[in-house]
């Protein structure tokens, strides 16, 4: 059968694979069971394309490579897969390991599809190459930073790791606290052991306490020790990057991680992709899938729906980023320019602040939830 060069997305007939790459933390020093957790929500969705016929009857082959958190490491594996010749990039968790694919991707010409990074600047200029599922750090933060005022905790201590994410994030919430009367206090980085977390907490009287540090440790450790410490019975514990999502937190800290508030990213109701979607994960994983794992899915989803509308030219996939419309497991995903961001950026992702519920810490409490925008519920 011959096929018109007007449909892109034929442009082989010899049923040879569309390869995208796949950049996932599966090793530490990352996160591994964020890791875990995106590469079922991206093969997952791999296997319902190709059940579905694929990319316009070619099947479509993802590349896993591990970044392992590691920003050096994540540039090689670009610089491989654009060898090997995938189409486009998906994936990573990591916000510094993203940026450094991000700026490799832009520099070689190579459409990436980041999946749950949040830096604002995942470019230091502005790109057409990349775009991105999960919403900027600075979007999510300053909800995170309304909440803690709405919950009376105005004096924020940050015990915070050298990172450019963590910095990025205690300069939002300082920025957006300072106006309204909050405080934020920046710990001394030498004084991460434990009890020397505490002692800082009370000597500068903080009502809060944010944990922007690697995990499990010395995360882990810290809630132990201030859990432990009658000084600070009154103190909220916060972590904003997520580290209570996932199980392995719950099976380190017990009861001592609960009443830990967090972002998550996830609407109130799925769509009805997304409810579809959401026991197959959870078969999968053997547990509640986590934000994360439907920002891999949907990667697949928007890339599977932009090859076969746009063909594997890496050029015309680039150009597709702003006529993206595609129904993903949280809502309707599509793609524009927003002030301050470097990428090409979704604008309909619900923002929630959740924890672990005291009574039941396997279940999840929503504290304070961000209105779906129009067009993103089910």
């Amino acid at each position: 059968m011959h096929t018109s060069p007007s449909s892109p997305g034929a442009q082989r007939t010899d049923g040879s694979p569309v390869r995208i790459g796949a950049l996932v933390p599966l090793t530490r020093p990352g996160w591994v069971e964020a890791g875990q957790h995106l590469l079922a929500g991206l093969e997952t969705a791999v296997r319902e394309v190709n059940a579905a016929g694929g990319i316009v009857g070619r099947p479509l082959e993802m590349v896993v490579r591990d970044t392992a958190a590691d920003p050096q490491r994540a540039v090689a594996a670009v610089d491989e897969l654009a060898g090997l010749g995938v189409a486009a990039l998906a994936g990573e968790y990591h916000s510094v390991v993203a940026r450094a694919a991000a700026t490799r991707a832009d520099a070689l010409g190579l459409p990436f599809l980041c999946s749950s990074a949040v830096l604002d600047a995942l470019t230091e200029q502005p790109t057409e190459w990349v775009a991105r599922l999960a919403p900027p750090q600075s979007h999510g933060w300053r909800i995170y930073a309304d909440f803690l005022l709405g919950a009376g905790r105005g004096r924020i201590a940050v015990a915070a790791q050298p990172s450019v994410y963590w910095a990025s994030g205690a300069r939002i919430l300082r920025d957006h606290l300072a106006p309204r009367g909050g405080t934020v206090i920046e710990l001394d980085r030498g004084a991460l052991a434990p009890t020397a977390v505490c002692d800082e907490l009370v000597q500068h009287r903080a009502t809060a306490l944010l944990l922007l540090t690697g995990h499990p440790e010395p995360a882990v450790s810290i809630v132990k020790a201030v859990r432990r410490d009658q000084r600070l019975a009154g103190i909220m514990i916060g972590a904003p990057a997520g580290q209570p999502e996932f199980a392995e937190w719950a099976a380190l800290l017990g009861d001592d991680g609960s009443a830990i508030p967090f972002l998550r990213y996830l609407p109130e109701r799925l769509s009805p992709l997304g409810a579809r979607v959401e026991p197959v994960l959870r078969e999968r994983l053997g547990a509640a899938p986590s934000f994360v794992a439907f920002e891999g899915y949907d990667t697949v989803a928007v890339l599977a729906e932009v090859l076969r509308s746009h063909g594997t030219d890496r050029a015309r996939i680039a150009e597709s980023w702003p006529r993206v419309a595609v129904d993903g497991t949280r809502g309707q995903i599509r793609f524009s320019r927003t002030q301050g961001i470097s990428v090409w950026q979704s604008a309909g992702t619900s923002v929630q602040v959740v924890d672990r519920d005291p009574a039941e810490p396997d279940r999840f409490r929503i504290l304070h939830a961000e209105p779906s925008p129009p067009g993103t519920g089910p």
